[in-house]
């Protein structure tokens, strides 16, 4: 039930129409402690109108509600505020969760649009660090929470798997690398023989002359030069899966950079043909100076295309493709310039859907203070950090619960559970600096905190062994109040994340709503058997679906057992 609604009618009722109901709606607000109500209304929208006090319309518009749905009605001030009839909305909450079980909070408002989200995006033949992690866990979660509210998301991880690079890697390869040794430690060894190209070249440049003739072969579909970036490729998407799949994270698409070589000569001639390019300095651009933006780079003078073409002819294919209502790219915050003059450059070519276009970005993960860096060796692989993770949730879950069945597994989902969480509980925007012991501890405002408070309510449950009934689920135990009323405010949760691209707002509901059963729980006695053990049975099983639920939205899983 939409009880700020049920107000709005309230009020606009006791005025005579005076007001239209969403402007009521849209000030509605709530209040900041329980003893100010569970709603408000700022009368200040009414008193230019009315040319009255706000303490005296207050008190008047109080006289003129009828207050038979309510608890009481009371002016404070400049206020009106609502109590809200407690059985009533206890009964509404509780048997709506329960009835829609895993259902609850779904929505319709994507329309089964279509919403490509390029996401994840690692380089081939380099090892997925934690640099990788934001990108990936957010389109992740976005992908979740547009699935929830009737979109169809497409989660495309947009390979770097073309460019000079490769050039090198062959030349390193073909120089000091092995079949045998790749077969063994795909990464890791291509790893290190593009870091020794690196090395090398500093005394021996003519060692880019030779990764420029490969690359160029590349190009031309020489068939070594295919046959080895293929096989660099196949290898890397192995390793990349392993890591995934760890994650519980799939794809429907690993197009990537070279598969839109061949797409990009269409993307020039619409520009040619719409006298959008010209010529600086030997090179070719697209002027955006009428969008306050630098000029979009096109071609440089060797005639070589750039990223921003490449992502032109990305554009243009997903629109065809999936024909999107929207179309999200989880990218750091770094590129901002680049997605402003990518939708500049689409506008310009009369694509008017470059509207639907969504950067997504976020902010750094560093290491004691310092940024994660390749080149520097501050590079901290994803692989080993879940795997430290499992562990120490391992450890944890042995002295906490020695006897647990499927410990492997428990341990699996907290620790890994533990990470994805860390991550979305920060804003999109924030920067944080990452401690594994920070992350994987079953107390305060972690992932297995959550996890352990659902198992916690699962296992009141199994303890009670009733089986819990969707009638009459009155409860008037005052302990109850703040946890029935975040359960309430789910389904609207999940909208604001969407509507915000912003799953930290998943997180913090989950993590305010595992606080306030906890508080609950230590001020109640759940299990006594008297006439309202039913329904404080109904919050507890509510309490665990909705945790449950928005536990899966971040993509983490919710053991029944820690």
């Amino acid at each position: 039930m939409d009880y700020k609604k049920q107000i709005a009618q309230s009020i606009v009722k006791a005025l005579d129409d005076k007001l239209e109901e969403q402007a009521v709606y849209e000030k509605i607000e709530v209040p900041k402690t329980v003893n100010l109500g569970d709603y408000a209304f700022p009368i200040f929208i009414l008193a230019k109108t009315l040319h009255k006090a706000p303490q005296m319309i207050a008190k008047d518009l109080v006289d003129q509600i009828n207050q038979t749905n309510y608890e009481k009605v009371e002016a404070a001030g400049p206020y009106v505020n609502f109590f809200l009839d407690k059985n009533t909305f206890s009964d509404e909450v509780l048997q709506t969760v329960l009835t829609q079980n895993s259902h609850y909070g779904d929505a319709t408002v994507g329309n089964n649009g279509k919403v490509p989200i390029d996401m994840s995006s690692p380089n081939i033949a380099k090892p997925i660090s934690m640099g990788h992690l934001r990108s990936t866990v957010i389109g992740n979660s976005l992908a979740n929470l547009l699935t929830k509210t009737g979109y169809q998301p497409v989660k495309i991880n947009h390979l770097g798997d073309w460019g000079t690079q490769f050039g090198k890697l062959i030349e390193a390869y073909k120089l000091w690398g092995s079949e045998e040794e790749v077969k063994a430690d795909p990464i890791n060894k291509l790893l290190e023989y593009y870091v020794r190209f690196h090395k090398e070249d500093k005394d021996h440049p003519e060692l880019d002359d030779e990764a420029r003739k490969w690359f160029k072969k590349l190009e031309d579909g020489d068939d070594e030069a295919i046959q080895l970036w293929q096989w660099f490729r196949s290898v890397s998407l192995q390793s990349f899966k392993r890591i995934y799949d760890k994650l519980g994270i799939t794809f429907d698409s690993y197009k990537g950079e070279a598969f839109y070589n061949d797409k990009m000569d269409e993307v020039v001639q619409i520009l040619e043909d719409k006298k959008l390019l010209k010529e600086s300095q030997g090179a070719e651009i697209v002027d955006l100076d009428k969008y306050n933006l630098n000029p979009a780079l096109i071609k440089k003078t060797d005639g070589a295309t750039l990223y921003i073409t490449r992502d032109l002819a990305a554009a243009i294919y997903r629109k065809r493709t999936y024909d999107f209502v929207q179309s999200l790219y989880v990218v750091g915050a770094e590129q901002i310039n680049h997605f402003k003059q990518l939708k500049a450059v689409l506008k310009e070519m009369g694509f008017d859907w470059s509207d639907d276009i969504h950067h997504i970005p976020f902010g750094l993960i560093t290491l004691n203070g310092k940024k994660l860096s390749t080149r520097s060796g501050r590079v901290v692989l994803l692989d080993k950090v879940l795997d430290d993770a499992i562990d120490l949730a391992k450890q944890q879950i042995q002295s906490k619960n020695p006897d647990l069945k499927n410990a492997d597994q428990v341990a699996h989902e907290v620790g890994v559970g533990a990470v994805i969480f860390h991550d979305l509980k920060n804003e999109r925007m924030n920067s944080f600096d990452f401690d594994l012991n920070e992350v994987v501890r079953f107390e305060g405002e972690t992932g297995p905190y959550v996890q352990y408070t659902r198992a916690r309510a699962e296992s009141i449950l199994r303890k009670a062994d009733h089986k819990v009934t969707v009638a009459d689920l009155k409860l008037s135990d005052p302990n109850a109040w703040e946890t029935l009323k975040f359960l309430q405010a789910f389904p609207e949760t999940v909208l604001r994340a969407v509507r915000e691209y912003e799953p930290s707002i998943i997180a913090k509901y989950a993590l305010h709503l595992a606080k306030s059963f906890n508080q609950y729980y230590a001020n109640s006695k759940v299990l006594v058997k008297d006439d309202q053990l039913n329904s404080r049975l109904a919050l507890v099983q509510s309490v665990s679906i909705v945790l449950e639920i928005a536990l899966n939205l971040l993509g983490v899983q919710a053991p029944s057992e820690m």
